[in-house]
Parts: structure tokens; sequence; C-alpha cells
């Protein structure tokens, strides 16, 4: 069990790894589906890191999904004033000297208005829904992420709060994937860290301070 891993690149889900989204997504959710899918509970039925999109067209008719989706965008959206930045986010984001990038199931629209909202600098790379044919689990999302930010996806680290993600990053090919929070842990993960407030990154070596699936391994 290692607590430092070398790398070259860092690729980083938004919502439950930087910033919390969970309330606001729910409330968003909850007056969308008051208007279009009353059956439906995001509390106990959201399969979370999917693209918004993909359970939208799961429960709306296919007529009916373009605008569906863009009325629940707009909720999100208004929903994300007084998003706030998780434990560690922008001190880590804003250290970083390596290439980085988020690759988000969020629209772009919505990653920027959650982002500028906790007071994370946006990155030069931001992989949206938009911008892929396949969301997560595809390994489509990271494997552009990678590409956009020019390193191979084995020498890229993915951070991942849900179990789509982190089996989009296996898929992928991502040499090291790092679980953020406890949804993460039994999914995969090479490690699981509470939040980021856990993770260093400096000459290219990632450390890890605390883990929530098992104890740190002893320094000599």
């Amino acid at each position: 069990m290692s607590d430092e891993y070398r790398i070259r690149g860092l690729l980083f889900d938004c919502d439950g790894v930087l910033v919390d989204s969970l309330a606001s997504a729910g409330r968003a959710w909850g007056a969308w589906a008051a208007r279009w899918a009353p059956h439906f509970d995001y509390h106990t039925q959201m399969v979370h890191g999917r693209r918004a999109g993909d359970t939208v067209r799961e429960l709306v008719a296919a007529e009916d999904a373009e605008r569906a989706e863009l009325e629940l965008e707009q909720d999100e959206i208004r929903e994300a004033v007084g998003t706030e930045a998780l434990p560690g986010a922008r001190e880590l984001t804003s250290s970083l000297e390596l290439p980085w990038a988020v690759v988000t199931s969020g629209t772009r629209d919505l990653a920027t208005a959650r982002l500028t909202s906790a007071g994370i600098a946006l990155p030069a790379v931001l992989i949206a829904a938009q911008d892929v044919t396949r969301g997560k689990p595809d390994p489509e999302p990271y494997a552009t992420g990678a590409g956009r930010i020019g390193v191979p996806a084995a020498e890229c680290v993915v951070f991942e709060d849900a179990m789509s993600g982190i089996k989009a990053a296996r898929a992928a090919g991502v040499g090291v994937v790092i679980g953020v929070g406890p949804d993460a842990l039994g999914h995969g993960a090479d490690a699981v860290v509470p939040d980021l407030s856990a993770v260093s990154v400096v000459d290219g070596v990632l450390s890890l301070s605390a883990r929530l699936d098992g104890a740190l391994p002893a320094r000599p």
C-alpha cells in the first residue's frame, strides 16, 4: 500500500472532488423532476458521476429530451450560486506546476458556474459533457483529458468520488486513481482520501497524508 506516486499530469472530477454541489444539485433536480419526471427521486435513484443528459433521456420522451435537458441545466446553474470548495481543493489546484484538467460529467457552463462560485481558478483544460460522445463510465472523458494536457494516461492521476468515474479512469488506462470521500470506497481506486487536503504534489511526486482505505505505511 503506497502513499507516494510519480506522475506527470492530474485530472480532477469536479462535483464531489473540487466542489460540494450535492445540496444544490438536489434542489435543481427536485424542481426539474416536479415538471418532467414526478416519479424520479434524486436522492434515492440518481446514479452519480454520469452526464445529466444521459439520465434525462432515460426519464422523458425522446422528442422532449433536448428541451428537458436545457431546463435542467438552467436550474442547476441557477442553484450553483453559493457552491463551496471542498477542503484542500483551492490550495492544491493553485499550487500545481504540472499540467492539469477538470473532467466533468456536467456541462461547461455549469462547471464554470460552480468552480467560479467556489473560488477555484478555471483550468486551462476543461472537458465537459458536450466535449465527448460517450460519458463516464466510458473511458472517453479521461482519455480526452489526458490527450488535451499532453500527458499519456498511464502517467496521469485521476481524482474521483463516484464509481462510474473510477471505472472510466481505469478503462482509459490511467496510471493512478485516487478516490475522494467515503463514496469512493470499494470501487477499485488505488487509494481513497477523505478530501484533497490529504494530497500534495512536489517535483512530480504525489503524496498522501491520510487515507480512508487503510493505515498509511510506516516511514523509516
